[in-house]
Formats: C-alpha cells, structure tokens, sequence
C-alpha cells in the first residue's frame, strides 16, 4: 500500500518525532547534543521554521514546531538529518543510516495541544528515569519556559505569552502546567497522533483543516478506502 503523504501545513504548530534506528542511540554525549542544536537553529531560521519546544533523548528527539511556508518543516528536517549524520559517522567513526526511517508528525490544534505537549517534552526524561525532576534536564527547552536560561532556538508561541504579562507570571504559570503534569490519555493521544501522522484537535478544527488539504486527517475507520497518495510532501 502507497503510504500518505506527510502532513504539513503552514501557520499550524507541528508535533515532530525522529527516532534513532532500530532505537539506537543518535547522542551519546554533551557535544552531539550541541551540534543537533546548533543545526536546528541554523535551517529553521534558513527555513522560516519557528521551534517552540524540544527535548533531546537518547534515542530520539522532538520538537514542537510551526513552518512559516508550505515544505518548510520537511526541508529542515531533511537539511538537519543529512547534516547531523555526517557530523555524528564521522566524529564517531561509523557508517550507515542513524534514524530509522523518515520522521513522524501530526498538525495540532494550538489552543488544546500546544501547553501539553509542551509539558511532554519536559516531563519525558523524568519518565525515562533521566532526571528527577524537568529543570536537571539540560537538554529540553523547559530551561527557558522555566528562566533558567536563555536559548537562541526557542521562538515562543503566543499562548505562551498570554500566560501572563511579566517573564515572572508567565515562568510561574508554565511551571504550574508542568507540575500538573500530563493525563495518560493526552501522552497517548500526542503519541498516535505523530506516529499515524494524524491532525489532532476537536471535530471542528478537523473539519476546517481538511478545507487546506486533500489529504486524510484521521485514521480511516474500517472497512472504509482510504485516500492514499504516494507522493511525499
């Protein structure tokens, strides 16, 4: 079966997963952290891609992202993964593919997912047993969200902002929303979504996404054809 093309929209925030081959590790240390960085920031300003959040793993990354132009987002991942992969064979004297596969995204609906998926990001190396607690992960954008630090990677969504109207009511208030933490029926929800390459939100959001594309939205309910088009966007 021809696989769906990839769902990528412009002006909407973008849950993005890239996972490291046969779930390998793709950073092994401080520095290959660094680089993967340094390369986003690089070609998402080159791509007009805005990254709200990310968190690095071991075995894979994600990032929550909005592409400014159509193929946007697919440009920076393709320009990050080629780049990221001559960088990490040649420092650590391999050879070969590094991810396992193309990446996965879904489009979300920013007033219900965005917080959320946000809040994932930075509690998933507390749940992988990296870290105790968001803020001794270094490798996440929960720093910034939480003024700890300043990164040059980050550019804020607006819901972000409309947290509060000082750094300190807005840092306060995220750091509320991560105390919270994540139902398990959202983790899952974020989950199928960027796997299946699904859109996620409420009916109407669907519904008024599926004006901008010809592309299947939601996963296809049995017994249904499914509208498949081979070509990748």
């Amino acid at each position: 079966m021809a696989r769906l093309p990839r769902l990528a929209l412009a002006g909407y925030p973008h849950h993005v997963v890239q996972r490291g081959n046969n779930r390998q590790p793709i950073f092994l240390d401080a520095a290959d952290r660094e680089t993967m960085a340094a390369l986003l920031a690089e070609h998402a300003r080159r791509q007009k891609v805005a990254v709200h959040a990310y968190v690095f793993m071991d075995s894979q990354f994600h990032l929550l992202a909005t592409p400014q132009e159509e193929g946007g987002l697919s440009l920076l991942m393709q320009a990050v993964g080629r780049a990221y992969v001559r960088y990490f064979n040649q420092r650590h004297g391999r050879t070969g593919t590094l991810w396992d596969g193309r990446y996965r995204s879904a489009v979300l609906q920013a007033e219900r997912w965005l917080l959320p998926c946000m809040a994932s990001f930075d509690l998933a190396p507390v749940r992988e047993g990296l870290c105790s607690e968001p803020a001794d992960f270094r490798w996440s954008s929960h720093g910034h969200y939480a003024g700890l630090r300043s990164d040059r990677l980050i550019t804020p969504h607006r819901l972000y902002w409309e947290l509060g109207n000082t750094p300190f009511a807005r840092d306060a208030a995220y750091a509320a929303l991560v105390r919270e933490g994540v139902s398990g029926a959202d983790e899952a929800a974020l989950a199928a979504s960027s796997q299946g390459g699904w859109a996620l939100g409420d009916a109407d959001f669907v519904r008024a996404l599926q004006q901008a594309t010809p592309r299947r939205l939601t996963r296809a309910r049995p017994g249904r054809p499914a509208l498949v088009n081979s070509q990748e966007i």
